[in-house]
């Protein structure tokens, strides 16, 4: 059926497994080194829920721009501290909650670090507990950032020991008659955004432009 076909071009069932072996290790591992910390408060995490979704991209989809190690860690530590900022500015939680993750997203996309997690990073600093609450701005940095610094750092040694690309380095454009610029120019063309380099479109496009050269010359 249609609804149960791969989602991600190029995907396969190995780097899936893959993907999830290397998010059970990551996730385990920056519970550990949390854990190290000296958090007192009862109802203080020793990992924030957003790091879930930031494990899906470094480990599941690692090639994408939002799964690079800047988007993760200033994604998620910039986006928290707009969250605290935001809960302290705001009364109203309603309000302060859609504020806190449009605000965020606004930042992160200054600072060229949009991270999805980063939005819920943000609403954790707005509807989180009393002890994230109590932290005030140190919750950006413990446990959000350790999280995502120690996340990052299992993500780095993970793909090196299984043969990744991680930071992601887009292949060599082989010889094409498209150039970078013209790439942007059809993405500006095409008005919308889409989760993959325009390096690696480049060279995706180029793969293309041969193996139709190649199939042409066949006839």
């Amino acid at each position: 059926m249609n609804f149960f076909k791969p989602l991600l071009a190029g995907a396969n069932f190995t780097d899936r497994l893959i993907g999830c072996l290397g998010a059970t290790i990551g996730i385990a591992l920056t519970i550990v080194v949390t854990g190290g910390l000296p958090l007192t408060s009862i109802d203080f995490p020793l990992i924030v829920a957003p790091l879930g979704a930031s494990a899906v991209l470094v480990f599941g989809v690692p090639s994408s721009p939002l799964a690079q190690p800047w988007p993760v860690v200033g994604g998620n530590v910039i986006s928290s501290l707009v969250g605290v900022a935001v809960y302290r500015l705001i009364p109203d939680i309603t309000i302060a909650a859609g504020v806190a993750v449009g605000a965020a997203i606004l930042v992160m996309s200054l600072l060229r670090c949009l991270h999805p997690p980063g939005g819920a990073a943000a609403l954790t600093a707005v509807i989180g507990s009393e002890g994230i609450h109590a932290a005030g701005y140190g919750f950006a940095f413990a446990p959000v950032a350790i999280n995502s610094i120690a996340l990052v750092a299992v993500a780095l040694l993970f793909h090196r020991a299984t043969a990744g690309n991680y930071p992601h380095v887009p292949a060599a454009v082989p010889v094409s008659r498209l150039q970078h610029a013209d790439i942007e120019a059809a993405l500006e063309d095409m008005d919308e955004s889409f989760d993959i380099a325009s390096e690696d479109l480049e060279a995706l496009l180029a793969h293309a432009e041969r193996h139709a050269a190649k199939r042409q010359a066949k006839r």
